[in-house]
């Protein structure tokens, strides 16, 4: 991974006066974001197309096209005003097309960027790589359980790159956490509570339909692909994670982040039950999946999971995790993370008060040979200490630039369809227990709901 060790985080604030020796250190996360060292040449440039181009694909595309030596040479979308904007952004020289199908023939592209629906990933997906592409593919990876195993056997078979869009594997401040927690730095872990709230209309999906929305300037049925025939929906088309038909709800769409995170950083496969209550309490709007939820999930490892998310109460829109162990806590915030150690106690005190004085003295004498007090050498052991990554950093900016690594090199990706099926695959089991009202029982080796 990014070989970070404590020698390469530069002290940014913090002096070493007594008064200050258990006070909070702050140290500064190396970006890792060095550009390539030569020029990329014609020949190793990554030709790319986009397929679905809201606004998750075009940002991944923005992106993407940062990193040096890729181009953008076509788009498919299922709506006109998309298709002429993509040309707007990146000229008239585009390929544009409503069937990606059309992009999958041409031997100009090496890689794809699906941005579509949930209920489309899938298939998108296996065709690209079926058609040789290499496959950058948004999370969730799956809108359903039985979409996993033919991603897989489809990666393996073709022996093309996929790699699954949950960015915050590839963050250095992911990287760090995994560090500390591997070097003992918190003791054992035994729990893990995260949330992502977000309290605004945007936030909840509520996103802007274009005035031109019709059947005439949107391709409706190639839109619904497998999904229930009903007639054309504007609300649906341009705010599908609203509907389970296309999306995959708050657990789909947030939950998943949670849990590639807690995934990454333990190096768990993924929980063996889980339970998940909510309800819609706000948006009242025609959906039909909740904007409160909150799941509880067991892991093999000893430790638990406890995920929330908010649409409702207004704030402002927030994601943290925290790693509680036995001798401290990881956070983790939107710029960086924290380590609070709290060395656990070895001696466990006295309550030796109401027995007979010589009892108390004899105790005492006995407990001091067996805990003698302690006495620092130096510098006291830190309490607090903060890692933040500079301004500007881009997590997602790295996600693209080892997958475009592993697409030249043709080594395995951060997150490969194995790990990208245990993220999306424990996060719907939270729709799932929702649904049924049960505690839902799931194997992280073999993938499947038991």
């Amino acid at each position: 991974m990014l070989g970070l060790n404590r020698r390469s985080f530069l002290k940014a604030a913090g002096t070493a006066s007594a008064a200050t020796l258990l006070g909070p250190r702050i140290h500064a996360l190396e970006a890792w974001q060095e550009e390539l060292a030569k020029p990329i040449s014609a020949n190793d440039r990554i030709q790319i197309a986009l397929i679905g181009a809201g606004g998750q694909g075009q940002y991944d595309t923005r992106t993407a096209l940062e990193v040096p030596g890729v181009k953008l040479v076509a788009v498919a979308d299922c709506y006109n005003g998309r298709l002429e904007h993509s040309k707007e952004m990146w000229g008239d020289d585009l390929f544009t097309t409503r069937d990606y199908a059309e992009i999958l023939t041409r031997k100009d592209i090496d890689a794809v960027i699906i941005g579509t629906p949930d209920h489309w990933h899938k298939q998108a997906a296996v065709d690209a790589m079926k058609a040789g592409k290499d496959v950058y593919c948004e999370k969730p990876m799956i809108h359903l359980y039985s979409d996993g195993p033919e991603m897989i056997e489809t990666a393996r078979e073709t022996k093309r790159i996929l790699q699954i869009g949950s960015q915050r594997v590839s963050s250095v401040i992911y990287a760090k956490a995994k560090e500390l927690l591997a070097s003992g730095a918190i003791g054992k872990l035994n729990m893990v509570t995260a949330h992502w709230d977000r309290n605004s209309a945007i936030g909840a999906w509520d996103y802007t339909v274009p005035p031109d929305a019709s059947t005439e300037t949107c391709d409706w049925p190639r839109f619904l692909g497998a999904a229930p025939k009903i007639a054309f929906n504007a609300e649906h088309f341009f705010q599908w994670r609203k509907w389970k038909a296309y999306g995959s709800g708050v657990a789909g769409d947030l939950f998943v982040h949670l849990f590639s995170g807690t995934h990454f950083i333990t190096g768990a496969h993924g929980p063996t039950r889980g339970m998940a209550t909510g309800g819609l309490r706000f948006w009242n709007d025609g959906r039909d999946v909740p904007d409160v939820m909150l799941g509880l999930f067991d892991y093999p490892e000893g430790f638990n999971l406890s995920l929330r998310v908010n649409f409702v109460d207004g704030g402002e829109e927030s994601e943290e995790l925290i790693f509680t162990g036995s001798e401290g806590t990881i956070e983790i915030g939107w710029n960086g993370l924290s380590i609070n150690r709290v060395p656990r106690e070895k001696d466990p005190g006295l309550t030796v008060g109401t027995f007979t004085e010589a009892m108390q003295k004899q105790i005492e004498e006995e407990h001091e040979k067996k805990y003698p007090p302690t006495h620092f050498e130096g510098e006291p052991p830190a309490g607090y200490e903060k890692f933040v990554v500079p301004p500007g950093y881009s997590d997602s900016y790295d996600h693209f630039k080892n997958f475009f690594a592993s697409v030249r090199s043709r080594e395995p990706v951060v997150e490969d369809a194995v790990f990208g099926f245990r993220a999306a695959g424990a996060a719907l089991l939270s729709n799932l227990s929702y649904e049924r009202g049960v505690v839902v029982r799931w194997d992280p080796e073999t993938m499947k709901v038991v």
